[in-house]
């Protein structure tokens, strides 16, 4: 909550160390382990010290320094602070000044490291600085393509880390091996994504921002991630010392901003400054929309606010943020002032709940983020909150309550793991009996249907129509012979086919309907009615395409081989997905992953018997059936293009009529 607004345009001058001019521009901002409060004038060249209660106690402007005695800054830009010294990157000047504390006074300058590692044509330019606990400096250079600069206590460059990935196209790097090296040198090349912000954890970790990603890049990498970013292209990023990205994405959208972003005409977020705050929190800021978005250390959203506006409370362009203790300061570019925000009795209950999670304190931590459901109850993580703490409290049934009611699969699969294996050692004797009953049903199965149709070869006339079910075990293992038989023996039918599909089709309802939580935690299901066109209209397309097609590539089969074969070839899928989709219920997450790779196995099966069942079907050679298929997705497509087109011209026509229908009422 807006708890007073700071004009540091109109501060009065009265610091006791010197007097400083209004401030005009100012780029950051930054609270101090003590308190203060230090603002960053681009302007006036001057770092404007704050006590705790916001009254200017000192402006740092000229200094002592090795360079002279009135050493000043040439538009600083950023500062870090911590127990012992102010870091001010004097951006212009390609240097970095050190002051202590207490006094103000100079006591370092931290020039462009001197190193092969570094690019000879590359200028210090320091916009960004944070000091882990170790005194090690992580700088960020506008000129700087390798990421983040790193020195030593004694200010010695010790390398990069975090460099941002370039992504070229395939055409790009097809076309680079045709180049000559001087048109290598004239193409444009594509610039990494530079880092505009940093801070640091208390444990070392470093923060940085960027807005410079390209947004279609961003929002393709989200999508294609289910929502989640993978760091390479996310406008924040937590790195360790040795530079890898080890942000935790665990919340259901990115930890980037703003998430609505296909239908919203602002676009991404446009994230300038990132603070870490208490139990493992941290917030950025999105200058697009002036709000402020808080994450925990998994990266769950925990609370949003903001806008844009003149009124308390409200930012017209968001440039810096700082924690100062259990308060947020807001820096305004343009109306040169900060804002404070006071916790709210509701943020007070999350930040409880995390310090008793981060401290162990389970039962204290219940108690807090079921005082956080009170005040929401469709907040996702606190029920989270509640399930992991029941979890290692040893109650896992409860946890799986609420892990569930948040789609948790994680810890869900931890709980209930610890529950089955309760249940195996209570039945641990009739586990070996259903699998050796299992393994004999299976092997009496499919010995009963070698049985009949070794019976089926020597019968002359049609085939019952149990016999053509049975034939389908047959063709699964012997695909050549099986589909030979099929087509010149008359050993399959229509119905048996139409029968395997509709077997099928249950199949797939059954999957819908039937699978485990971990393996479906939002519940998603398909009607059957959509089941059966999902499964029959790319059967009988493929079928149309396939047959218009080789009747002009002399090919042998009808429409009804075809269709037959196709229909035959699906044995596999239900014969898997039945065991499958039951065994989904009583597996973890990691069984889950092995479940989806045996469907896949299911498929490709399937997908095989299509293959040899059309090149039988037609007496096609490898070569001739690969051609053949490939031209058959194409005629798919085509057929699809035109039913497209034609419901399109049958809508349009049909609203024209009934334009003229209701025109015609009115006026009669």
């Amino acid at each position: 909550t807006a708890d007073k607004y700071v004009d540091v345009a109109a501060m009065k001058r009265n610091a006791p160390h010197t007097d400083f001019p209004d401030i005009a521009e100012p780029t950051d901002l930054f609270a101090g382990p003590d308190g203060r409060i230090y603002i960053v004038d681009q302007k006036n060249s001057q770092v404007v010290v704050l006590d705790e209660n916001y009254s200017a106690i000192a402006s740092i402007q000229t200094f002592d320094s090795e360079h002279g005695d009135n050493d000043s800054f040439n538009k600083c830009t950023g500062l870090y602070v911590n127990d012992e010294a102010i870091y001010v990157c004097d951006t212009d000047n390609m240097r970095i000044v050190k002051f202590d504390v207490n006094t103000y006074e100079c006591v370092d300058i931290i020039e462009q490291p001197q190193s092969v590692l570094m690019a000879e044509d590359e200028l210090f330019l320091p916009i960004g600085i944070a000091v882990d606990q170790y005194k090690r400096l992580f700088v960020l250079s506008s000129s700087s393509k390798e990421g983040v600069i790193v020195m030593d206590e004694k200010s010695n460059f010790t390398g990069y880390i975090g460099a941002p990935k370039v992504n070229y196209s395939v055409f790009d790097m097809i076309w680079n091996e045709f180049q000559t090296a001087e048109q290598r040198k004239e193409t444009v090349t594509e610039n990494p994504t530079q880092f505009q912000n940093i801070t640091a954890d208390s444990e070392g970790f470093i923060y940085v921002t960027t807005s410079t990603i390209d947004e279609q890049k961003q929002i393709a990498n989200l999508t294609a991630n289910g929502t989640k970013n993978d760091g390479d292209f996310a406008p924040v990023r937590k790195l360790n010392p040795a530079g890898d990205e080890i942000m935790k994405r665990n919340g259901f959208f990115d930890c980037g901003g703003e998430v609505v972003t296909l239908l919203d005409e602002i676009g991404a977020s446009e994230i300038v400054d990132v603070a870490v705050g208490p139990e493992g929190s941290w917030s950025i800021i999105d200058s697009r929309r002036s709000k402020v978005y808080t994450y925990d250390s998994n990266g769950v959203l925990l609370y949003a606010f903001g806008d844009k506006g003149s009124q308390l409370g409200n930012i017209t362009t968001l440039q810096g943020i700082t924690y100062q203790g259990d308060t947020l300061l807001l820096l305004d570019y343009t109306a040169c002032a900060f804002t404070v925000y006071k916790r709210t009795e509701y943020g007070n209950k999350l930040i409880d709940a995390l310090h008793n999670d981060n401290m162990r304190l389970y039962d204290q931590s219940i108690i807090h983020w079921n005082e956080v459901l009170q005040y929401n109850n469709n907040f996702d993580a606190a029920y989270i909150g509640v399930g992991k703490a029941l979890y290692r409290n040893g109650q896992e049934e409860e946890a799986m309550e609420y892990l569930k009611a948040a789609y948790e699969t994680e810890t869900y699969s931890k709980a209930y793991a610890e529950i089955r294996k309760d249940w195996i050692s209570k039945f641990i004797l009739l586990i070996p009996v259903v699998v050796i009953l299992f393994i004999f049903g299976i092997t009496k199965l499919f010995k009963y249907a070698a049985k009949v149709n070794g019976k089926a070869v020597f019968k002359v006339g049609r085939k019952t129509y149990w016999e053509e079910l049975m034939f389908a075990f047959h063709l699964i293992f012997h695909p050549f012979d099986g589909f030979w038989d099929l087509k010149h023996e008359k050993r399959g039918s229509v119905r048996g086919a139409l029968t395997i599909m509709g077997i099928t089709i249950l199949a797939f309802y059954y999957q819908s309907v039937g699978r485990g939580y971990l393996s479906n935690p939002q519940g998603n299901y398909m009607r059957l009615i959509f089941q059966i066109l999902s499964i029959m209209v790319p059967i009988l397309l493929f079928a149309v395409s396939n047959w218009c097609l080789t009747t002009l590539f002399d090919g042998e089969g009808s429409f009804k081989d075809v269709f037959v074969a196709i229909g035959y070839a699906l044995t596999p899928i239900p014969l898997f997905l039945f065991v499958t989709t039951l065994m989904s219920n009583i597996v973890t997450l990691t069984g889950v992953s092995t479940l989806a790779f045996v469907n896949v196995l299911a498929f490709v099966w399937a997908g095989m018997l299509i293959f040899f069942g059309v090149m039988v079907s037609h007496d096609y050679t490898f070569t001739k059936n690969i051609a053949t298929l490939l031209g058959t997705v194409v005629s798919m497509c085509v057929i699809m293009f035109v039913a497209i087109l034609f419901s399109t011209l049958i809508n349009k026509m049909l609203t024209f009529v009934t334009s003229i229908v209701t025109e015609l009422s009115y006026r009669m």
